[in-house]
C-alpha cells in the first residue's frame, strides 16, 4: 500500500522523525528503516536492546499517530486507474499497516480497499519475512511462483523474493533494491488477462 498505491511519506517523516528524535536517533538514518515494515520491528531494528514488549506497546501509540493524521496522504500517480484496471482481476493488498490505518489511507487517496487483504493482524512476522505475501496468494488460491508483488522498500522487496514471487518496483526507493521489473509510477503500469487467465504487465521497464 505505501509507497506503491499510498504515498504517505508525509505522515511517516512526520511521525518517525519525532519519535527517532525523542529516543535520540538521527531521523535521517531512522526513516531508512521504516519503510516496508510494521512499526516494532522497525523499533528493533533501531534499538537492538530494547524489550520487545516495549516496541510493541509503543508501535501501538504510534499506529494511533499515523492512523490520525492524513494531512498529506495522496494516491501514488496512477494508482486510481491502475486499482480500476485490476477490480476484476484477482489481487490482494498485503501491508504492513493494521486494518485501521490501511482502511483510513486508502480512504484519504481516494481508492478503492480491496477485498483480499492482509494486514499487520494477520501475520505473526513483519516484512522482510514473506508471511504476508503468501498468505495473500493462499487466500486468492495461486502459488506463489505465480504472482507478481508491487513494491517500494528494500524490507518488501526482500518479503517478495522470499515468497518466491516476482517483484516489481514502484517508485524511486525501489529501483536501489534490484527489483525484477521496475516503473517510477503506476502511470504507464498496465494489466491485462489472456484468455487463460495469465496476467501480462506493460509496459514495464526490465531493472
Amino acid at each position: 500500500m505505501d509507497g506503491t498505491l499510498v504515498n504517505s511519506d508525509a505522515v511517516v517523516e512526520r511521525v518517525w522523525r519525532s519519535w527517532a528524535t525523542g529516543h535520540g536517533l538521527d531521523p535521517d538514518e531512522a526513516l531508512k528503516v521504516v519503510h516496508g515494515r510494521q512499526g516494532y520491528a522497525t523499533m528493533a531494528a533501531l534499538l537492538p536492546d530494547r524489550p520487545m514488549a516495549a516496541n510493541h506497546a509503543e508501535n501501538r501509540q504510534l499506529l494511533a499517530q499515523e492512523t490520525a493524521d492524513l494531512d498529506g496522504v495522496v494516491p501514488i500517480a496512477g494508482a486510481p486507474a491502475f486499482m480500476e484496471t485490476i477490480a476484476a482481476l484477482p489481487h490482494a493488498l498485503v501491508t504492513s499497516a493494521d486494518e485501521g490505518l490501511a482502511t483510513a489511507r486508502m480512504r484519504a487517496a481516494g481508492l478503492r480497499m480491496p477485498e483480499t487483504r492482509v494486514t499487520a493482524e494477520c501475520v505473526g512476522a513483519s516484512k522482510p519475512d514473506p508471511e504476508g505475501f503468501l498468505k495473500g496468494a493462499a487466500e486468492l488460491g495461486f502459488a506463489p511462483a505465480d504472482c507478481v508483488v508491487l513494491e517500494d522498500s528494500e524490507a518488501g522487496i526482500a518479503a517478495g523474493r522470499a515468497a518466491g514471487m516476482r517483484v516489481l518496483g514502484i517508485g524511486p526507493r525501489a529501483a536501489a533494491f534490484a527489483p525484477d521489473a521496475h516503473a517510477p509510477d503506476l502511470t504507464d503500469v498496465h494489466v491485462t488477462a489472456d484468455a487463460s487467465g495469465a496476467l501480462t504487465f506493460a509496459p514495464v521497464r526490465s531493472a
